[in-house]
C-alpha cells in the first residue's frame, strides 16, 4: 500500500455487526504457531518484518490458491502506521484480493498478526535502545 493509499474499508450494516460471509481463521490458525516462533526469536527489526512478510505470503498463498502471486515486498510490516502493515497497490489492484478483502475476516486477521508483530518491534526497538547505551558507558 503506497503512502496515503487506504486499505477498502467493511461497510456495516444498520446493526452495527459485520457482514462477513467467509472466515480464514482456520489458515491463521494453521500458521500462528510457525508465526509467534518466528517473531519471539527475531533479533532484529530486519528479521521481525521478514518474518511477518513470509506469513502473510503463506496465508495469501493459501487464501487466493496461487492466483495472486504475494512478493515479500508485496505486505510489509509498518509499526508506525495505523493499520501497522502495508500491502502494495499491485495486491491491492487484484480484483481476486478485493473481493476477499470486503467480504472476510482477512482484514482482521491481517491486524491481528501486524500488531503481534509490532508488540515484539517496540520490544526489539525498546531493548536496542538500552544495549546501546550499555554499551557506550
Amino acid at each position: 500500500m503506497a503512502a496515503g493509499c487506504r486499505l477498502p474499508q467493511y461497510s456495516t450494516p444498520r446493526g452495527g455487526i459485520m457482514d462477513q460471509s467467509v472466515s480464514y481463521s482456520r489458515i491463521e490458525n494453521e500458521i500462528l504457531p510457525k508465526f509467534r516462533k518466528q517473531i519471539s526469536e527475531a533479533e532484529s527489526a530486519e528479521d521481525l518484518k521478514n518474518f511477518f512478510s513470509y506469513s502473510i505470503q503463506e496465508l495469501f498463498r493459501q487464501i487466493f490458491a496461487e492466483t495472486i502471486a504475494v512478493g515479500i515486498e508485496d505486505v510489509k510490516l509498518m509499526p508506525e502506521n495505523q493499520p501497522p502493515f502495508e500491502i502494495s497497490q499491485q495486491i491491492q489492484a487484484e480484483e481476486a484480493f478485493a473481493s476477499v478483502w470486503n467480504n472476510s475476516d482477512l482484514p482482521n486477521i491481517m491486524t491481528r498478526l501486524s500488531e503481534t508483530a509490532t508488540h515484539r518491534y517496540l520490544h526489539l526497538a525498546k531493548n536496542l535502545k538500552k544495549t546501546e547505551a550499555k554499551i557506550r558507558m
